[in-house]
């Protein structure tokens, strides 16, 4: 169907019996070759993806279905998938060849057409659909057997009842043996998929299938290997050598091209770690998930002020985040220098009088700060410790220097460094004071600097006994409050490394409405810190999707009667009116368009007993209403501040495709 620019012509607004007559004449006259056919297609279907309405072609198209030649198939199928919803009437016309193509020669062409049948969630194409789909995933051909994997997730979607009478996950369990990686691959997405929608199925791995599951990422294709390698976060170790083969296995995955796999490794090592005792080997991993600084300057800075983070939260590893940031400022790269100063200035607050030995490593390196934020917290460090500095006034006197050139961040900092070095050391201070001051209330305009330097002025004047005692107080001990979490909340966002979760610092059930939560499971192999944290999500499943109907609700007649009378001036809304408007709007529904609940289902076996031990079944409970521990945490990860998440609205992946 693709050749080239040459189908540019056929994207023109055309005229639906123009195609009907044409598609007529080819088929009463000599069309060699079905080229007028194929042509007339082309048309329709260039129509279509140009928003133009071709549904009344649907008898004539159909009519098309039987010619022998796949780029006709695919674009009547095309056509089916966009207007068999809303011709249901016409469908049945089209169930023989549906059935006919299923049991064709050519692999490609039963591929297609299972895969078109499960793109109509009609009930009567999901029934005629059945059969060819069992025998499809017993297949001899890999290409139809991968794509029947699909299709059942699919069918799963629209009605899960099919899938579970039928016994399709059992189908899907034996193509996880499957001698193709990729179908291997396409059956972990469509078990996950269904896992993540049902409310009672869970996946467990055990260690001899993750062990295939990891020699089939050889030869899947980028996504194939994603989709693998997340689903073996259902693999439970239950000795440290297992979880430590198993990173053996996929650390040299971290290499691969696509950033998406490798984030996705990741996040399968940080898992496994919890289960491995050994401290050596989790410092390899550690050493190998880290990246060179040079890779990502963003990443670096945030890895820096990470480590003072660190510094300032734990006591204990003061000392060797100090040594290490000494090691960064003399690296002397700029971007990696600015943001250690920044650092140190918060840990020599946190910890005063405790590390004034780095104080004249930071000033050897002052010429070299070019941001604003690293040449304020010099200026604080120097202001601050004025007393212990011999040459302080030298030093305020050259950075003063561009005073009027400076950012008001640095502007500030100089102001209120040159008051402590007044306070502190009046002989030296009280050239540069005055120069300063009158900067900062004549020839600056930001009000916020005018106003501190009269402040400081004017309690200068009056008092600098108390100057001394407000400029120089005790200040609040820095502290990370803002960055706690609950027991347990680490281990959890870890597990969604590389979704939105990562981005927002919450778990994804906290803001998507039919997300599942992840969490540490237990273990012989769990190792005792990773045990400390360990904490149990609800029994229940997510909540069930309401209904449309429910999401917009009808309007109410006295609405519509207002809507009638819009030209007339409209009449005063009293309070029991708008009352019993709000009463008249349907607040929610129960039923469930996309996974009808076991209550509905008056046919065929339960949910109970159609998966064996891989795959484990539990009594669904109430999930809290209210439990989210990830509340005010959008400052938890170097002060970036995460829009607010909201809830998305329709139904969740109604025909998502997956692997096609």
């Amino acid at each position: 169907m693709a050749s080239g620019g040459n189908d540019a012509k056929f994207f023109t607004r055309g005229k639906i019996q123009e195609f009907k007559a044409e598609l007529q004449d080819a088929a009463k006259g000599k069309d060699k070759k079905f080229v007028k056919r194929k042509t007339v297609l082309k048309k329709i279907v260039a129509n279509i993806t140009m928003g133009n309405d071709m549904s009344q072609m649907f008898p004539e198209v159909i009519q098309c279905l039987p010619i022998p030649m796949l780029e006709i198939k695919k674009m009547v199928y095309l056509f089916l998938v966009s207007y068999g919803r809303v011709r249901p009437d016409l469908i049945e016309r089209a169930l023989p060849h549906f059935i006919a193509d299923c049991e064709d020669r050519n692999p490609l062409i039963r591929a297609l057409a299972i895969r078109t049948m499960s793109y109509i969630p009609l009930p009567s194409v999901l029934s005629a659909l059945v059969e060819p789909l069992r025998h499809s995933l017993k297949d001899s051909d890999p290409y139809v057997r991968k794509t029947a994997a699909i299709c059942v997730a699919k069918i799963y979607l629209v009605d899960h009842r099919i899938v579970e009478r039928e016994r399709f996950i059992d189908n899907l369990k034996e193509l996880l043996k499957d001698a193709n990686p990729t179908v291997v691959a396409n059956s972990v997405a469509a078990l996950t998929e269904i896992a993540d929608r049902s409310d009672t199925i869970v996946l467990k791995f055990p260690y001899s299938l993750a062990l295939k599951l990891v020699a089939a990422l050889e030869n899947c294709s980028e996504w194939g290997q994603i989709y693998i390698l997340d689903s073996l976060l259902n693999y439970v170790p239950q000795t440290s050598d297992e979880a430590t083969v198993m990173t053996e296995r996929i650390v040299a995955r971290l290499q691969h091209s696509n950033s998406a796999v490798v984030l996705t490794v990741i996040k399968v090592l940080l898992y496994l770690m919890n289960y491995i005792e050994s401290k050596q080997s989790n410092d390899y991993l550690c050493k190998k998930m880290g990246p060179p600084l040079e890779v990502d300057i963003d990443f670096v800075r945030k890895a820096v002020r990470s480590i003072g983070r660190l510094a300032i939260k734990i006591s204990s590893a003061a000392d060797p985040c100090i040594k290490v940031l000494l090691e960064l400022v003399d690296s002397k790269v700029s971007y990696v220098l600015q943001e250690a100063v920044v650092v140190i200035k918060d840990i020599l607050r946190r910890y005063p009088d405790q590390y004034d030995s780095v104080i004249p490593i930071l000033c050897e390196n002052m010429n070299s700060l070019d941001e604003p934020e690293a040449k304020a917290a010099i200026i604080w460090i120097i202001g601050q410790n004025a007393q212990k500095i011999e040459n302080a006034d030298e030093l305020m006197d050259t950075l003063t220097y561009t005073f009027l050139e400076e950012a008001v961040e640095v502007q500030l900092a100089l102001l209120t460094a040159t008051v402590k070095l007044f306070i502190q050391k009046p002989q030296e201070g009280q050239k540069l004071l005055p120069k300063v001051l009158k900067w900062a209330t004549e020839e600056v305009d930001n009000p916020d600097l005018r106003d501190r330097g009269y402040m400081y002025w004017r309690l200068l004047s009056n008092d600098a006994a108390a100057a001394k005692d407000i400029v120089m107080g005790d200040r609040p001990p820095v502290n990370t409050d803002t960055d706690r979490m609950e027991l347990g909340a680490l281990d959890q966002l870890l597990l969604h490394t590389g979704t939105l979760g990562s981005i927002y610092h919450k778990t994804p059930e906290t803001f998507i409405r039919y997300a599942k939560g992840k969490a540490l499971k237990d273990s012989p192999a769990l190792n005792a810190t990773s045990r400390r944290a360990l904490i149990s999500l609800p029994t229940g499943g997510p909540p069930k999707p309401v209904s449309t109907a429910a999401l917009v609700p009808p309007i109410p007649q006295s609405i519509r009667d207002m809507q009638s009378e819009a030209r007339s001036p409209p009449p005063s809304a009293t309070g029991s009116t708008m009352a019993q408007a709000q009463q008249a709007a349907p607040l929610g529904a129960e039923d469930d368009l996309l996974s009808p609940s076991e209550a509905e289902y008056t046919g065929g076996p339960s949910r109970k007993g159609t998966v064996d031990s891989d795959i484990s079944q539990d009594k669904p409970a109430l999930p809290p209403k209210s439990n989210d521990p990830y509340a005010g945490l959008d400052s938890a990860f170097g002060g970036y501040v995460a829009d607010q998440p909201k809830p998305v609205g329709g139904r969740p992946g109604e025909f998502d495709d997956l692997l096609l």
